[in-house]
């Protein structure tokens, strides 16, 4: 009995973290490149159960003795589980939005998991990634993301621009008044699940090391675009009827949980009760 309780709360616990993670989906539905995250479920080992001390059928054994026959009863599923949150890293939607400060990254061709991405400088120093363009000039003339943290040219080094008319072409080439002339830097994950999520739309690599220049990647043809924002992905209708489903199979384990419970409490409380 305390078996199917396991596994009924392994259950229970999945779909509220599942419901937490489309939650996090909803909420940033209209978060400029935010990329939706996507469940991966799986279940824990399944046991073997047998009976013990069967002495209806005995097995001879070279020495003349006889052992108990253990019959097998079946397989024994041990609950579920969701082992991690992946992120989807397909083309959202562009927006136009008439700022110049805003960009976006268009993807033409890419590999299967592949994507670019844009290279700012994280608070450390280190190269950090995001998708959103949503960028704006501050007090020093620095290109920086909306969180404040520098967007930087091909490089590996902050663009400082003298003020924000500025133009970009499709191929990233920045050029802004007084002569100033940089190239975007655009970094390209060959598999692009192997970034880790940071929040705030960033991403960086598992050793910390910079992506690939992705004007050098023959496979991965992109262009951007200069006055719009890349919407985020998310699907707000799918998540909604995902967000139900989570919900109806998690009031279904609880309503299991609660006859269990039921169940132990007559069992402890009637069963061999005398008079």
């Amino acid at each position: 009995m305390f078996r199917g309780f396991y596994t009924v709360a392994s259950g229970m616990l999945t779909q509220q973290r599942r419901t937490e993670m489309l939650t996090n989906n909803m909420a940033n539905a209209n978060t400029p490149g935010f990329k939706e995250d996507q469940a991966s479920l799986r279940a824990f080992p399944e046991m073997l159960l047998q009976r013990m001390d069967d002495q209806g059928v005995n097995i001879p054994t070279e020495k003349g003795l006889n052992l108990p026959f253990n019959k097998r009863i079946g397989s024994l599923s041990t609950g579920v589980y969701m082992q991690e949150a992946i992120p989807a890293f397909k083309q959202g939607d562009l927006k136009e939005t008439g700022l110049g400060t805003d960009m976006a990254l268009l993807d033409v061709s890419m590999p299967v998991n592949g994507s670019v991405f844009f290279a700012v400088a994280g608070p450390n120093g280190e190269t950090q990634y995001t998708r959103n363009g949503n960028f704006t000039v501050d007090g020093q003339g620095f290109l920086t993301t909306a969180s404040g943290l520098r967007v930087l040219n091909d490089a590996g080094n902050p663009i400082q621009l003298t003020s924000d008319q500025f133009t970009v072409n499709e191929n990233g080439m920045l050029s802004g008044e007084g002569g100033v002339t940089a190239r975007l830097g655009i970094g390209f994950a060959e598999d692009a699940n192997r970034l880790i999520k940071l929040g705030d739309g960033l991403y960086q690599t598992e050793d910390g090391n910079a992506l690939a220049n992705a004007y050098n990647e023959a496979g991965a043809q992109f262009k951007l675009q200069q006055g719009y924002v890349e919407r985020s992905n998310v699907d707000v209708s799918r998540t909604m009827t995902d967000m139900m489903t989570a919900y109806r199979a998690f009031e279904a384990n609880q309503k299991v949980l609660q006859a269990y419970d039921k169940s132990m409490e007559k069992a402890a409380n009637e069963v061999g009760r005398i008079g």
